[in-house]
């Protein structure tokens, strides 16, 4: 007659897992709800069926403590001292296989995976810059684990009447522990204000999942295949909450307004400055025109000097061919041929020389004449933080905008316009502000 009587497949002849979905379970023969001795009852001759994805553990009490036995599955095969090395060693053949052995069997599934919801209750939650409001926080999700090491597993378990719902219970108060903790810490530890907790939820995932990752195998033996930190909700009808919303504007609003000031006080700076690199610029620039007017006026000074010279030396060779054209040589009114040959050699050399100044100064005239009249001169007045300046051509407002001193924004004027205006709504100095955005000739074959 057999043992055991069930769904394990017969008279007690077949031990299997037959759950779905399961983590860690426990065999038991039918009509078995306890653990006791006799459902521990293991005879000789069984069968044993053990999937892939599947480790049987075989827990044997002793005196000296619990020894096991483990059969890593695909495994079907029937129980003898040969696939049982400890049974060997406990049982020894004075039963021959007539007598049943004490063990319990458990099933660990390598391949399933376990998620275990929880939810923290409310903990208070200090700001580092209010430390006297305490704002009540919980937080609530989900773990998702497995196993992969199952003798580690085993080791820190030591299976000895495991129960499943007892595990989860470890667990979650292992997490009410690490979460609760860290989050209390993440204000001060990472410069965060409380107020922030709700929307950096992913933030602090990511700082709690390695610490519980970690934990999970060090306590239990198990893989930590997800967190996911679902919510972190606020008492908001506390009044440390509310207070610390109320001291929390205040706060912003005063930094508002002195953000405002600075930027208030930068902006005139930079005005400031940008004018006083106007002034610079026009200065340098007045300097190079009063340089460039007196070189000219020199310039023309030098060639009427050396007209004058050249004149004053053919009127005084014209004298003196005069005085010997009448005979007043020193040979008694007799000409001198060879003077007469110098004046006449200067003379030619000073025509020569005025007539190629003439020629020059008429070529000038001729070109000025040719040359078409100058375009008409753009002048305006620039309003520079709150001062004006100017008045300035076209060329030098082009040069203003070029190093950033002159922008649409900058209000200008000119004789005839009936109030200052921006420099972008005044036609006649678009194209100052114009950029040429056409593609690039193609390169060269």
């Amino acid at each position: 007659m057999a043992l055991f009587k069930g769904k394990e497949g017969g008279l007690m002849d077949v031990i299997r897992c037959d759950e779905e979905e399961y983590l860690v379970w426990k065999w038991r023969p039918s009509g078995e709800a306890n653990s006791t001795k006799k459902e521990n009852a293991i005879r000789w001759g069984s069968s044993l069926r053990v999937k892939d994805g599947e480790v049987a553990v075989f827990v044997y009490t002793q005196a000296d403590g619990p020894n096991q036995d483990f059969l890593v599955g695909p495994y079907d095969d029937i129980i003898k001292t040969a696939n049982f090395p400890i049974i060997s060693n406990i049982v020894g053949l004075a039963y021959a296989g007539k007598s049943p052995f004490q063990a319990e069997i458990y099933f660990i599934n390598l391949s399933g995976n376990v998620q275990i919801k929880f939810g923290i209750p409310y903990f208070d939650v200090y700001d580092p810059r209010f430390l006297d409001f305490g704002v009540p926080v919980a937080a609530r999700g989900t773990i998702t684990f497995n196993i992969t090491d199952y003798k580690a597993f085993i080791k820190l378990q030591r299976m000895i009447n495991f129960e499943m719902d007892d595990f989860k219970k470890q667990i979650k108060d292992m997490l009410t522990k690490y979460i609760k903790g860290i989050i209390t810490n993440i204000p001060q530890e990472n410069n965060m204000p409380v107020l922030q907790l709700e929307r950096k939820i992913i933030d602090i995932n990511d700082l709690i999942e390695p610490r519980l990752k970690s934990a999970l195998v060090n306590d239990f033996g198990v893989n930590l295949k997800r967190l996911d930190l679902a919510t972190i909700d606020f008492d908001k009808e506390s009044e440390e909450y509310q207070k610390l919303i109320k001291v929390t504007r205040e706060q912003q609003e005063k930094m508002t307004v002195a953000q405002t000031d600075v930027s208030i006080t930068n902006l005139q700076d930079t005005q400031a400055i940008n004018a006083e690199n106007m002034q610079g610029t026009l200065s340098i620039q007045r300097e190079e025109m009063q340089r460039a007017q007196k070189l000219q006026t020199e310039s023309t000074n030098m060639t009427a000097h050396q007209l004058n010279q050249q004149t004053l030396v053919a009127k005084t060779a014209a004298e003196s061919m005069g005085k010997m054209g009448s005979g007043g040589g020193s040979g008694g009114g007799s000409m001198d041929p060879g003077s007469m040959m110098a004046s006449m050699a200067m003379g030619g050399a000073v025509g020569s020389g005025m007539a190629g100044m003439m020629g020059n100064m008429m070529n000038g005239m001729n070109q000025q004449q040719q040359a078409p009249p100058p375009s008409p001169t753009v002048s305006y007045m620039v309003s520079v933080g709150g001062q004006q300046a100017g008045p300035y051509n076209f060329e030098q407002l082009q040069q203003f905008v070029s190093s950033g001193e002159l922008s649409k924004q900058t209000h200008v004027w000119k004789q005839g316009m009936e109030a200052w205006k921006e420099a972008g709504n005044v036609q006649e100095l678009a194209s100052l502000f114009q950029t040429n955005n056409a593609p690039p000739p193609p390169p060269p074959v």
